[in-house]
Order: C-alpha cells, then structure tokens, then sequence
C-alpha cells in the first residue's frame, strides 16, 4: 500500500507540472473564440471596440504564457537540482551512514514494513524503465549479460566464500558475507555506469538479469554453500525475492504499457525516489547493528572492502581479456562491484536464524556505494578509445 501511494502522490506532483492551469486554459477558450466567426465585431462597431477586445485578448494570452513559463522554470530548475543531488548519491550514503553509526535512535522508526516498502519501490523505480522490448533486445545479444551474470554468481559468491576463510571470520559473519556475494546487482550501479561513461542501457539489462535471476540463484547458492554452517530458510528467500524484486518490476513494467503518460510524468522524480529510499535503506541497516559494527572493526570491514574492489577489478580485467569493448567491460565491472546488500540485509534478517549475520551486509551497503563510486570517478576522466565504445 505505502509503494501504491508513492507511486500515485509522485504522478500528482507530476501532474501539477505537465497539465495547463485553469487560466491558461481560459486563454486558449479566449483565443479560439477570437477567432471564430462568432467573434466577428459587427459592421456598426466602432474603431476603438475593435481595438480594445483585441487588446484584452492579446493580454490574457499574456498573462497564460507568463504562468505557463513560470511552471517550466520551477520544472527546470527541479531537473537541474535532482541531478545534482543523484550525482552526489555516495555522499548521502556517507552521511547518512555517519549519523546512524553516531545515533542509530534516530533511524528506529524505519521498521522492517518501511525497509521492504523502500526496497520495494527501488524496484518499481527501475521496472517503469522497462518494456517486453529490452528482454528481447537481451536474447538478441546475450553474450555480455550471460558473462556478468556469471561474474555476479559464480566468481562473487566464492570469491566472498574463500575472503571470509582467508581472514577467519566467525561463521555467523562467513554466512552474511557469502549472502552479499549471493545476490543480485544494485539499482545505483546504473548511475554509476553513466558517471564511468559506460552502457547505461547495457546496465539496466545486466541488473534486471541479475535481480530476477536472484529469485533462484540466491536461495541455491546460500542453500549450496552455507546450509552446513547456518541455518537458511532457501523457500523464504526465494518468496521474499519475488514479493520485493519480481512483483514491483512486473507492475512498473506494466505501467510502463499500459499507461505511458502517467510513467512519463512519474519519470522525473524515480531518481530522487531511488536516492532517498538509498539512503534510509543504507541508514536503517548500519543502525540496527551500529555496536556490532563498530567492535567488528577492521577484521570484517578489509575482506567486505576486498570483495567490492577485487570484484571490480576482476570485472573489468576478464571482458577486456576476452575481447569486449572498453565501454562493456566498464560496465561489467560497475555491475559485479555493486551488489544489493540493502536486500541482502533483508534477507539475513527474515530467513539467517543467526542476528550476526546481517551485519556484513550493513557493511557492505557502504563500502559497496563508495566502490562503484570511485571506479566511476576514475574511468569518467580516462577516456573511452575510439572505435572501442
């Protein structure tokens, strides 16, 4: 119900901008009625009545195309500061991370109904860009999401396995930290890639592979590798995955279908929608594990660090070894790095019986942010070489 009344206060908003206001509406029933016979002036009339109707209407015209460019500044200037603001997502997420470590109080009232709306809205924010369109543009040319899709569930998932061996953690922590490498792509990885200058298109498709394949790979991959040393609920898992993932992805794209207009004034505002909802997500997480965070310290943070920056790494250097373009490969690498750890943190803390761990995941949602953010950084200032986009 809270994602229904997002969705339909953001297109209200939008509405406000995109319909004619009540005066200019006036105008225009002002000026088509000038312009019919009806509105002839009569032979007897004089010079100066001729002059004055057509000075009233010329000032109602006025006075409607003020209103109607007063609307499109405000509108304008609300584009300008949203992509400001997006741009500077890794800094809300710092922020915001601060404060919940500093005061985890002040995140309480984000309860596990508000934690899954949000996510649930990242999704639908993501599912109203889409059309049955793109899944076939994927099964034109798959061979770049087949590869990802194996970076993000075959290298990630044992690459988390064999760093939280290699540095010994607990086997709560080992258990949350294979769940990050287990699930899907993250939704800012899309924003990233347009920093980096990559295929943002491409992005969109790898995460939307990425986040249905989740629906089984996740619950088989924990199940697989973890079911000896935590309890895991893999049906949970898997019916939470299609509630919060599948479900508001299926409706944003039916949106998108069946009623294009409403989508396209909603358009403008699902990146401030996915901005906020980051950042209470990233907020609510670390604060419900602050402490443990904090008594972790560098023993968990280095291997959760590891795991988003050697995937990154891994990400880009194996396309570019096995022929895709320079602008492929950066978004290969943008898309292992950044992982859902917000979802993955819901996971832990409906279906891992063990309370530690959801606490790599809290980790994550940072230094998972701050990775895709600095590679983004650092390719948008080497350019992409020509003939190799």
């Amino acid at each position: 119900m809270r994602v229904t009344a997002l969705v339909l206060a953001t297109a209200a908003t939008a509405a406000a901008f995109s319909t004619p206001s009540a005066p200019a509406a006036r105008v225009a029933h002002v000026q088509k009625f000038a312009a019919s016979p009806m509105a002839v002036t009569p032979a007897f009339a004089s010079g100066p009545s001729k002059s004055t109707a057509m000075k009233m209407t010329e000032a109602a015209a006025d006075a409607g195309g003020e209103e109607k460019g007063l609307g499109k500044k405000i509108f304008d200037a609300y584009t300008k500061t949203a992509n400001v603001a997006t741009t500077l997502f890794p800094l809300w997420t710092v922020l915001c991370s601060g404060i919940a470590l500093k005061n985890p109080a002040a995140f309480n009232w984000f309860s596990t109904e508000y934690f899954t709306a949000a996510l649930a809205a990242l999704m639908l924010s993501m599912g109203i860009t889409l059309t049955p369109k793109d899944f076939v543009d994927v099964a034109s040319k798959p061979v770049p999401v087949i590869m990802q899709f194996l970076l993000c569930y075959v290298m990630m998932p044992l690459l988390a396995l064999g760093l939280g061996k290699g540095f010994n953690v607990d086997p709560s922590l080992l258990a949350g930290l294979v769940l990050v490498g287990s699930i899907n792509g993250g939704q800012a990885s899309n924003l990233c890639t347009y920093i980096a200058k990559g295929n943002v298109a491409l992005s969109v498709l790898m995460t939307t592979a990425t986040t249905v394949g989740a629906i089984f790979m996740t619950p088989l991959l924990c199940k697989t590798l973890l079911g000896a040393v935590v309890p895991v609920d893999a049906a949970g898992i898997a019916k939470s995955t299609i509630q919060v993932v599948l479900a508001p992805i299926a409706v944003g794209m039916s949106l998108n279908k069946f009623f294009p207009k409403i989508v396209k004034a909603i358009l403008p505002f699902a990146p401030v929608v996915g901005v906020v909802s980051t950042c209470l997500l990233v907020a609510s997480a670390v604060a419900q594990v602050a402490e443990p965070i904090l008594n972790a310290g560098m023993s968990l943070q280095l291997p959760i660090i590891l795991l988003h920056l050697v995937g990154g790494l891994v990400g880009y250097a194996l396309p570019r070894a096995t022929g895709f373009s320079e602008t492929s490969s950066r978004t290969m690498a943008i898309e292992t790095s950044m992982k859902s750890s917000a979802f993955g943190f819901l996971l832990a803390k409906l279906h891992f019986g063990d309370y530690a761990a959801r606490i790599p995941s809290a980790v994550s949602v940072v230094w998972m942010a701050l990775t895709g953010s600095i590679l983004a950084v650092i390719w948008r200032y080497i350019p992409v070489p020509e003939g190799d986009e």
